[in-house]
């Protein structure tokens, strides 16, 4: 019997890896995909996906795809860069027969404030660049589903927590800065409730989606523990780290203010909508289609991603 390769597609990043240690749970055969690094004891290679012919290399000779992929968090970017990636994975997939898992995201979901909670039915009107290059994105594989050019499911994340995330609001706003002994600092009002993702989980549901026939052609939000609030967040972390910090909350007009010299706030203050009242999804339907599914708790997925940073406290710099 021929060996179904499973290529992930952004092997890197703290959802590639994820997926990558779910299909070494489950001894299937993998390919790693990224621009630089080479992970130990897996066929790694390297591609620039914006790049056609490097993508179809990549890609050659899957059964399944995991599309993972971070782009750097600029607008400007996203619009540009987004689309024509998908186009080239789409196309890619297609030459090789391969089914398509897309780590998506829920930018695209507007105007704000959105429904509580939301789920895969709310109406789709940006109101952000990237929830456009979002949207724009996503619109391309899903005319090509409706197409019949080639099998492929979507899986819509929330803001994600845990190993690698050096981008996520958790390690940004709150572990990073407790390290250096530092109060966290975030953009949110305080009792604001919003819904995140472990990556680990994340990594495990879209494995989930990808041997699951049944899941083709759909879209499903992807797993999240129950809504926090930023007080409880920071209790997790205080407890965890035996600290006792107060968040300190950024004011609006404090972040016009500095995102002049500081253009990660610049980028943030698009999606600042998300944390200016409650921001809750629903992952009902991926609930029903796989009910053993095991959601991890904040408390539990928070001490895995203290303990990685402080195991490896340099790992920001090799990513």
């Amino acid at each position: 019997m021929e060996l179904q390769i499973h290529t992930v597609l952004g092997a890197s990043g703290a959802i590639g890896r994820a997926v990558i240690q779910e299909l070494q749970n489950r001894n299937l055969t993998i390919r790693a995909v990224g621009r630089s690094a080479k992970l130990e004891g897996i066929k790694s290679i390297q591609a620039d996906l914006l790049n056609e012919n490097e993508t179809i290399k990549a890609i050659q000779n899957s059964a399944f795809v995991y599309l993972c992929v971070g782009l750097p968090n600029r607008s400007k970017i996203w619009l540009e860069n987004w689309p024509l990636l998908m186009r080239n994975v789409i196309d890619a997939c297609i030459a090789s027969n391969a089914k398509l898992i897309y780590l998506d995201n829920v930018y695209m979901y507007g105007p704000p404030p959105l429904t509580i909670p939301f789920d895969e039915n709310h109406p789709q009107n940006p109101t952000t660049k990237k929830g456009i290059a979002r949207k724009q994105t996503t619109d391309l594989l899903l005319s090509s589903i409706k197409e019949k050019r080639l099998n492929a499911v979507i899986g819509r994340s929330a803001d994600f927590y845990g190993p690698l995330t050096v981008n996520s609001s958790f390690y940004i706003s709150f572990l990073e800065r407790m390290l250096q002994n530092k109060a966290p600092q975030v953009i949110a009002k305080a009792e604001v409730k919003h819904t995140y993702a472990y990556s680990v989980d994340i990594g495990k549901a879209l494995v989930e989606l990808a041997l699951e026939p049944s899941a083709n052609g759909q879209v499903y939000h992807l797993p999240v523990d129950e809504p926090m609030t930023i007080e409880e967040i920071t209790s997790i972390f205080n407890k965890e780290l035996g600290t006792t910090f107060k968040v300190s909350y950024l004011p609006p007009f404090m972040r016009k203010i500095l995102s002049i010299f500081i253009p990660v706030l610049k980028e943030a203050g698009e999606m600042a909508y998300q944390f200016n009242s409650d921001y809750v999804m629903s992952f009902n339907k991926f609930k029903k289609q796989f009910p053993e599914f095991k959601v991890t708790p904040y408390g539990k997925g928070i001490i895995e991603m203290i303990r990685h940073f402080k195991e490896n406290i340099n790992e920001k710099s090799n990513l």
